[in-house]
C-alpha cells in the first residue's frame, strides 16, 4: 500500500527560497479579528467584541454520571489552565470573594445517556458562551449535545476559545459572547497509523489518539501487521507474533484493549487492518505452512484450508479487542507469481480450474465471509473493486488510494467508499504541501445527493516506512489537520480560491496550539513535510 511519490528534491531549492523570503517579510503581532480561530471551522457561529474572563476554578455542571464526560472536562481544564498559577486554601477562598469572573461554570446537557460508539453516532453540539445577565443567572459555557460524543466535540471547541493572557496571567475568551452550532460533514474522519514498518509504542499511539481529538478526527485505522512484522498477540495462534521485529516490539491483547478504551474515551473508533492475502510474509515466521514455499512467501497459500483456519482464528481473537463494526481486510498489491510458480499451489489451481486472478478473488471473498459471520463489515482497498466489483459483498466499503475517480465509480454501483487519494492524502508523500491536502475533495465527481451519502468520509494515511517514534507526529501534523477541516466543516465554507486568506493563518494558529499541547507538529509552510524551521521566527508565521 506504500508508494513513493515523485522526487521532491528538484523543488526543494525554490521552495526553500520562497519560504526564507516569507520569514523575512512576515511577523506575527495579532490575530485577524475577521477570522475564527477554531479548528476545524464550526458549521455555524456568531461572536461578539467583548473579552470574557474565566474563573481559574472553573466547575462542571452535569446531571449525568458519564465517566467519558467528567474525565474529558478534567483533561480540558488541565489544558486550559496549564499556565495559571495554582493557589489553595485561604487565598483561594479570598480570591473568590474579591474577584468576579464572567465565566465560572461549564454546563453540559446530554439528551441520550447511551455511550455505545458506533459509526455515524451523533457528534453534533451547540455551545453558548455568555456572562451573567440577559437572562443568565451565572456566566457559563453551555454545551448541549445528543450524545456524550457531541459533548466531547463541544469541550474541544470551548478549549480553543480559551486563551492565556500573559499580562494578567489569566484565561480569557476573546470575541465573546459566542453562539456555536456544529456538526461533522462526514461520519468517517480517519488517520491510518502503520505499526508494522516501524513499531510504535503504546504511549506514543495514545499521544497520537489524543492529538486526533484536538482536530475532531474520529477513526484510528490501525494498520497493525504487514509483511515486515507481526507485532500483535493472537492467543489462538500464539506463534504468529514470532514475526515481530523483536520480543520487545509487540502488542499484547491487553495493550489492544487499552488503546481501544483510551480512544473511546475521546470519541474515536479503532479500526484494525489484516491485509490479506498479500502483505503477509511475516505470518509465516511463526507458521511456515502459510507460505507457498520457503523461497516464495507471499501471498498467503490460497490452496490450504489451514490458511483460512488461521485467518478465522485471528479475526475471532480481534473481535474480542475491537468492537468497531468495520474491519479492514486489505486486498491490495496482490502479486500472484508465487501461486503460479509453486508446484502444489499450481496443481491446486489446475484442479479447481481457476486462474491466479480467480484465486485472488476466491481468497478475498472467503475472508469477507469469515468477517461478516463475526459481525463485521469488510473494508477493502480499491484493487478488489477494480478487479471483481460485481462479486464483492454488497456490504463492502471500498477504500480508495490509487488516485481520483474511484469513489464516484464505487458509489455508482451502490458501494460505500472512503477517500484516501495517495496524491494528496498520503502523509508519507512529503512533497505534498498543506494546501493540496486542504483542497482535496472527497465528493469530487459525485453530484447526485443520494450517491454523495455513500461516501463515508476520508482518511489521511501515515505509512511507516520512514516514520517511527522519532518523527511520526511531525509527519502527521499539521497536514492531517488540513484534511480534518475538509472532513468536518461545510464544503461551501472552505473556499479553495481564498485558502491563503481564510485558512493559512488559522492553520498556523492551530499548529501552534498543537505545539503548546505537546504535539510535535511541523511548520505549516515548510517546503517539505516534517521539515525543521528555516531559521528564527514565530510559530504563528512558519
Amino acid at each position: 500500500m506504500f508508494t513513493f511519490s515523485s522526487n521532491p528534491y528538484p523543488k526543494l531549492a525554490l521552495f526553500s527560497l520562497i519560504f526564507l523570503l516569507s520569514l523575512l517579510s512576515t511577523s506575527f503581532s495579532s490575530l485577524d479579528s475577521s477570522l475564527t480561530y477554531v479548528w476545524p471551522l464550526p458549521s455555524y457561529h456568531t461572536s461578539g467584541a467583548d473579552t470574557f474572563s474565566v474563573d481559574p476554578y472553573l466547575s462542571l455542571s452535569f446531571a449525568g454520571d458519564s465517566q467519558i464526560v467528567t474525565e474529558a472536562f478534567e483533561r480540558y481544564r488541565s489544558i486550559i489552565f496549564k499556565h495559571v498559577p495554582k493557589v489553595s486554601g485561604l487565598r483561594r477562598f479570598l480570591t473568590g470573594l474579591l474577584l468576579e469572573y464572567d465565566i465560572s461554570v461549564v454546563e453540559i446537557v446530554v439528551d441520550n445517556d447511551e455511550e455505545e460508539l458506533k459509526l455515524g453516532v451523533d457528534e453534533s453540539y451547540t455551545l453558548v458562551v455568555e456572562k451573567k445577565g440577559a437572562g443568565s443567572i451565572v456566566g457559563a459555557a453551555r454545551i448541549k449535545a445528543t450524545t456524550v460524543y457531541g459533548a466531547l466535540r463541544g469541550l474541544e471547541t470551548f478549549s480553543q476559545l480559551c486563551v492565556f493572557d500573559f499580562g494578567s496571567k489569566s484565561i480569557q475568551i476573546p470575541q465573546a459572547p459566542w453562539d456555536i452550532q456544529d456538526e461533522p460533514r462526514f461520519m468517517y474522519r480517519g488517520l491510518l497509523v502503520d505499526t508494522s514498518r516501524h513499531y510504535i509504542p503504546v504511549d506514543v499511539l495514545k499521544h497520537i489518539i489524543e492529538s486526533m481529538s484536538y482536530a475532531k478526527l474520529n477513526v484510528l485505522h490501525w494498520h497493525i501487521i504487514d509483511e515486515e512484522s507481526f507485532p500483535l498477540e493472537v492467543p489462538t495462534y500464539p506463534y504468529l507474533w514470532e514475526g515481530a521485529y523483536s520480543k520487545w516490539e509487540r502488542y499484547t491483547v491487553e495493550d489492544g484493549k487499552d488503546i481501544v478504551n483510551f480512544a473511546k474515551m475521546r470519541g474515536i473508533h479503532v479500526m484494525a487492518e489484516v491485509d490479506i492475502p498479500g502483505h503477509a510474509e511475516s505470518w509465516g515466521v511463526g507458521y511456515p505452512d502459510l507460505w507457498p514455499s520457503s523461497s516464495c512467501r507471499e501471498p498467503l497459500d490460497v490452496s490450504k484450508n489451514f490458511t483460512f483456519d488461521v485467518v478465522s482464528g485471528i479475526l475471532a481473537d480481534l473481535r474480542k479487542i475491537f468492537p468497531f463494526e468495520l474491519l479492514h481486510l486489505g486486498g491490495d498489491e496482490v502479486h500472484t507469481d508465487c501461486w503460479s510458480s509453486t508446484p502444489h499451489v499450481s496443481q491446486w489451481l489446475q484442479e479447481q480450474r481457476i486462474t491466479t486472478k480467480d484465486a485472488y478473488k476466491y481468497f478475498v471473498l472467503r475472508a469477507q465471509k469469515i468477517a461478516i459471520s463475526m459481525g463485521w463489515r469488510p473494508v477493502n482497498w480499491e484493487e478488489t473493486f477494480n478487479t471483481f466489483a460485481s462479486d464483492l459483498s454488497s456490504r463492502t466499503v471500498v477504500h480508495n488510494w490509487l488516485g481520483p475517480g474511484v469513489c464516484p465509480e464505487a458509489v455508482a454501483k451502490g458501494f460505500q467508499c472512503i477517500f484516501s487519494n495517495q496524491g494528496v492524502w498520503y502523509l508519507d508523500h512529503l512533497d505534498v504541501p498543506w494546501d493540496s491536502v486542504y483542497n482535496a475533495e472527497p465528493l469530487e465527481g459525485i453530484n447526485d445527493v443520494s450517491a454523495q451519502k455513500l461516501v463515508l468520509g476520508g482518511e489521511v494515511c501515515m505509512w511507516g516506512e520512514t516514520a517511527d517514534t522519532s518523527d511520526v507526529q511531525q509527519t502527521i501534523w499539521p497536514r492531517a489537520a488540513a484534511a480534518a477541516e475538509r472532513l468536518w466543516s461545510k464544503r461551501e465554507a472552505l473556499s479553495a480560491a481564498n485558502t491563503n486568506i481564510t485558512a493559512l493563518s488559522r492553520l498556523h494558529y492551530f499548529r501552534c496550539l498543537l505545539n503548546m499541547r505537546g504535539v510535535q507538529a511541523a511548520p505549516v509552510t515548510a517546503p517539505y513535510g516534517r521539515s525543521a524551521p528555516y531559521g528564527p521566527g514565530s510559530c504563528y508565521a512558519q
